[in-house]
């Protein structure tokens, strides 16, 4: 909160904490800075939580949260507010985001759950892959009907946590923090489905339940961390990675994966404060640069 174009220092933070003045300092700390560390912290933990959930589901180490189709339906559902709706507030990019995220991810487990062998996580996956990539085509195509409406939705793609204002995070934190305790709730049943289908049925667990359930939680956290900040890349990867080298047991990884998250995403965010003042890189920029030569180890050991 002390970081940024304006250099603050401990006195305007202990004035800010104690209703201090309203010099304009302290109003940017106050106002700017305190949410958008709150909101890195929150989206941080929601991200890093999400991808723990779908590495386990899926049993893939290389799986993130992008699969469910959360972040394709999202950017559909920002182009469709800016080119049919004229949405141009944060505010407004939160609730369009938000509504395509969850219509994404419903079609993603429609396709995923018909026919025979509903609900295996190589279908999950595939139609996660697949639907992603006709949501990315239909956003195309709308924004090129609708040039216009390319430069606002460059800037909301790219991820940010510039534009998180209080009353953003106040309508997605519930969201997020619902759905950090579910992942927490269905850590145990989970460890059992990891022993094997059978097993899990034998201790009352419903497998195909029990994967829509992780499924809805990853959607939830994804889909409103998406919605508030935009889509941040690698973070859902990384996060997990780490947790494993610190924790043993998935009810203390997707902890571990909670606190990882949200410290690599605060300093992402202060990196991407100092890198290129005054001006500011985007923070998926900063993550992609942490996570890619990560998926590319982690690509070939399982090759090997």
């Amino acid at each position: 909160m002390l970081t940024g174009a304006g250099e603050a220092g401990m006195a305007d933070l202990r004035a800010v904490l104690a209703g201090g003045d309203n010099s304009p300092l302290q109003m940017i700390v106050r106002d700017v800075r305190a949410p958008r560390t709150l909101a890195a912290l929150l989206v941080g933990a929601a991200l890093g939580v999400a991808g723990m959930l779908m590495q386990t589901v899926t049993r893939n180490r290389l799986a993130e949260p992008g699969l469910l189709g959360v972040n394709a339906g999202a950017a559909l559902g920002v182009v469709t507010g800016i080119t049919l709706a004229g949405a141009e507030s944060g505010l407004a990019y939160l609730l369009w985001a938000g509504a395509g995220a969850l219509l994404g991810n419903a079609c993603v487990l429609g396709v995923a759950n018909a026919g025979r062998q509903s609900g295996s996580p190589l279908r999950l996956v595939l139609a996660g892959v697949a639907l992603g990539a006709t949501f990315h085509g239909l956003s195309s195509a709308m924004l090129l009907s609708q040039p216009s409406g390319y430069d606002q939705y460059r800037f909301w793609v790219l991820g940010s946590l510039a534009g998180s204002s209080g009353g953003m995070i106040m309508l997605a934190a519930p969201f997020i923090i619902f759905g950090l305790l579910a992942a927490l709730f269905l850590a145990r049943p989970l460890s059992a489905m990891l022993l094997g289908d059978d097993i899990a049925r034998s201790l009352g667990h419903s497998p195909r339940l029990l994967r829509a359930a992780v499924a809805f939680t990853a959607t939830l956290l994804t889909g409103s961390a998406v919605a508030l900040t935009g889509p941040i890349a690698f973070l859902g990867l990384l996060a997990p990675f780490l947790a494993r080298a610190l924790a043993q047991g998935l009810a203390a990884q997707l902890a571990a994966s909670a606190w990882v998250g949200a410290i690599v995403l605060l300093f992402a965010d202060l990196g991407a404060r100092l890198v290129a003042q005054p001006f500011e890189t985007p923070i998926s920029v900063l993550t992609a640069l942490l996570g890619a030569p990560l998926l590319v180890w982690l690509a070939r050991g399982s090759i090997r």
